[in-house]
């Protein structure tokens, strides 16, 4: 399984950080490797509300429908979840107060079934880059 975690300082109030945040339609401003983002529903976000996102992972564009699997606002956390054949990727977020704004912890796992297994090593490689990319994108989008 590869995985991904970061965290992020930003000047926003958490409260505003992770609305922004929650809302993977913005994943598109500040992950490189995501070339479409929208939500699919309308209305509050709440567990269910889906997202779908175009990404670009090992040279090709994978198409990702999200969907929130646990939603806390109260306690500034969110998990999505994607399901494909023969892997999962599993997002939480979450965001705490800090005396100058908010942190954002940033938590991604791929997990492959099968024969997908065998590449868990190259796989962890190529997240690794796009998750730098990513974090790259998250301090620039959470500090304006």
């Amino acid at each position: 399984m590869a995985h991904y975690s970061t965290a992020i300082e930003s000047r926003l109030p958490a409260a505003e950080a992770f609305a922004y945040m929650a809302d993977f339609a913005n994943a598109r401003v500040w992950d490189p490797s995501v070339s479409k983002a929208s939500r699919v529903d309308e209305g509050a976000l709440e567990v269910g509300s889906i997202f779908d996102l175009v990404a670009r992972f090992a040279g090709r564009d994978v198409p990702l429908r999200y969907t929130i699997v646990a939603y806390e606002p109260s306690h500034h956390q969110v998990v999505l979840e994607a399901r494909r054949p023969g892997f999962v990727s599993r997002d939480t977020i979450t965001v705490e107060p800090a005396e100058h704004g908010s942190n954002v912890h940033y938590d991604a796992v791929l997990a492959f079934s099968g024969l997908g297994r065998l590449f868990d090593p190259i796989m962890q490689w190529i997240f690794n880059r796009v998750g730098a990319q990513a974090t790259t994108g998250m301090q620039t989008a959470l500090n304006p």
